[in-house]
């Protein structure tokens, strides 16, 4: 017999003999401890049914599956209301029961013993499990007191989050914890004591408290904090010497899972402080569930995130389309392994090559497209303007064809926050696409086209947090275009969740804008990121290297009701944008077709401001760095 098996026989044999005792007496403490025989003879008769009946009830409502060592407060909940309900059910009998002849003697249970039975049965359930715990964890806080690698820790935050994570920590002496206390900015809490933990005093007094108590590792565990807060933490725990690790994420409190070997250090993404997304999971489902999809760009950042994303909603089959064989390579081989019972497709192809679309097309027959196949580097589309108008404009195009010629009944385009007023070729040539994609909403209503604006993400290839980080792994100087340039970030993941969030929303026509939150200066990134990585400003010098070609200091994709409409997702708005005639849109596509051709970027550029009155001309003369603004920075001229 297995030792499981053992263990399980163990916990039914107390179950059933604590539920027979608590009734046993029940009937004692009724009666005084004197039975006479009539009593005596109903208990007895009444004893086995009755146990058995509570049992099952417990068993329906899971308590048996209950771990015992982890007995919580919530569990307690589960045993009370299925004691509850047992009993219940039996007073349910007794009275209805009562008036009719002949009925079963267990109906003549007096109904002060069922109130008794209830009382003990709860109290008896719940209290050898407490038991059991408090057993358990006296063994581990021996063991934990005899680990020599036990880190003092400091835990910051006493709220929930802070309560699961010290109560994780009494469980888990392998990892190596030794809990010091909490540090909390709420003078309420201050004193009190948290799963056997002092809550010791607030952020301000952490440089004493790391002193006083020899902390030697610092963990934020505040679910809920903002950008604002973790940075003034990360900031005093840097100046005292400890810097501070951080819980997983807010999904994994709110789902009340908190994995201690998960801790990791902070982030940039921390610091950026975005929320946790709320989805509409039925809406999702209904947009993806049992649906061919088809993912343009699938080995790129947010390509490969949309399909991580859509895997996990259960489509019929997911088809990778990207040029990079490598790119799509990983892709395909990561999904596999997460996802084995899904039906993918890698297919090498050219969003350009009109031949090998029709083909994908007509072996798949995709329902949804998911389009994130672009050239986004606004300097390199200016040297290569006659293929951003190629990838970005016409591949667009030919992929739009392809899905109304095969009838997909959703095709949603990935856009750019560079698409609003733009100066570079690159966001003129995301607009040009988008204009195209409203006017084949409007020619073709069976298949729903919108496009999904936003701005940059953490982590993408290219980006300025990975380029930050190469230029730190050198030892720097770390290269930042203009004191004064600023970009809205969110994370990778929460970028996909909301595309697809709105494509679900889609009606067809619209260009969704994801509310990006605040904008964040590329400068204070910079020194964010040299902080977490363990230097300073003197070891890793900042440059000021001048604005590039087509760049903006400001991004406008700010939420602005005057030309923003709400949805019901809070995050995610319809822009008040026009569109243009077909007529005139396939014209200006010709215009374009002709000056793409050519690869000068002054007749592109000329094409592009034709096709969107709104485009301006970058400064191509930036204004210098303000004086002062950063004194240890040097410029580059």
């Amino acid at each position: 017999m297995s030792s499981r098996l053992i263990a399980r026989s163990v916990q039914l044999s107390i179950d059933l003999a604590v539920l027979a005792t608590a009734y046993v007496l029940a009937f004692l403490f009724r009666f005084e401890f004197t039975l006479n025989l009539e009593v005596t003879k109903l208990l007895f008769f009444t004893l086995p049914y009755v146990v058995l009946f509570q049992y099952l009830v417990l068993a329906f409502m899971g308590v048996p599956a209950l771990a015992w060592r982890y007995i919580g407060l919530r569990d307690t909940y589960r045993i009370g209301g299925a004691v509850l309900i047992a009993v219940g059910v039996l007073v349910g009998l007794r009275l209805g029961l009562v008036s009719l002849p002949g009925h079963a003697k267990f109906a003549r249970i007096p109904l002060g013993i069922l109130a008794i039975d209830f009382v003990l049965a709860f109290l008896g359930i719940s209290g050898v499990r407490v038991l059991r715990r408090l057993a358990s964890e006296g063994n581990l806080s021996v063991a934990q007191r005899r680990a020599k690698t036990s880190k003092r820790t400091l835990l910051i935050g006493a709220g929930r989050a802070g309560a699961m994570v010290a109560r994780e920590v009494a469980a888990k002496p392998d990892l190596g914890i030794e809990l010091v206390g909490f540090v909390d900015d709420d003078p309420v809490k201050i004193g009190t004591l948290i799963q056997g933990a002092k809550v010791l005093g607030d952020t301000e007094s952490l440089p004493k408290l790391i002193a006083d108590n020899t902390v030697e590792q610092i963990i934020i565990t505040m679910g809920a904090a903002s950008s604002t807060t973790i940075r003034r933490i990360v900031r005093i725990c840097d100046d005292a010497g400890v810097p501070p690790q951080i819980i997983p994420g807010l999904y994994e409190i709110l789902d009340g899972q908190v994995i201690l070997s998960r801790i990791r250090e902070v982030t940039i993404a921390d610091l950026l402080g975005r929320e946790a997304v709320e989805l509409d999971i039925d809406a999702l489902n209904e947009f993806v569930r049992g649906r061919c999809v088809l993912v343009t760009g699938a080995g790129g950042s947010i390509g490969s995130e949309l399909c991580r994303q859509v895997a996990n909603l259960d489509p019929s089959s997911l088809i990778l389309v990207e040029q990079s064989e490598n790119a799509l390579f990983d892709i395909h081989r990561e999904l596999k392994r997460t996802h084995p019972a899904l039906e993918t497709a890698p297919r090498i192809c050219d969003i350009c090559d009109e031949d090998r679309l029709e083909d994908v097309f007509v072996q798949h027959k995709p329902d949804l497209v998911i389009h994130a196949a672009a050239y986004k580097h606004v300097p390199m589309m200016e040297w290569n303007p006659g293929e951003a108008i190629k990838n970005n404009v016409f591949g667009t195009q030919r992929l739009a064809d392809t899905a109304v010629r095969h009838q997909v009944r959703a095709f949603v385009m990935i856009s750019t926050d560079k698409a609003v007023n733009p100066t570079s070729v690159m966001g003129a040539t995301k607009r040009a696409a988008e204009l195209y994609i409203q006017s084949m909403s409007a020619q073709h209503p069976t298949t729903t086209f919108v496009a999904v604006r936003f701005g940059n993400v953490l982590g993408s290839a290219g980006s300025v947090v990975p380029t930050f980080k190469e230029q730190i792994a050198r030892g720097g100087p770390v290269t930042v275009t203009h004191p004064d340039m600023e970009r809205y970030f969110m994370t990778i993941p929460e970028a996909s969740q909301l595309v697809l969030q709105a494509g679900a929303m889609g009606k067809g026509g619209e260009i969704f804008v994801l509310d990006m939150g605040e904008p964040v200066k590329i400068l204070d990134l910079a020194r964010d990121l040299i902080r977490l990585s363990g230097f300073t400003e003197e070891e890793i010098p900042i440059t000021f290297s001048g604005t590039r070609p087509g760049e903006k200091l400001y991004e406008e994709i700010a939420v602005d009701s005057e030309k923003m409409d709400k949805t019901r997702h809070p995050k995610i708005y319809i822009g008040k944008i026009a569109s243009h005639p077909r007529e005139a849109v396939l014209r200006h596509l010709a215009q374009l077709q002709l000056a793409g051709e050519s690869h000068d970027r002054r007749k592109v550029r000329a094409a592009l401001s034709d096709m969107i009155p709104e485009m301006r001309q970058p400064d191509e003369t930036p204004p210098p760095p303000k004086a002062g603004v950063e004194p240890r920075a040097r410029v580059l001229h």
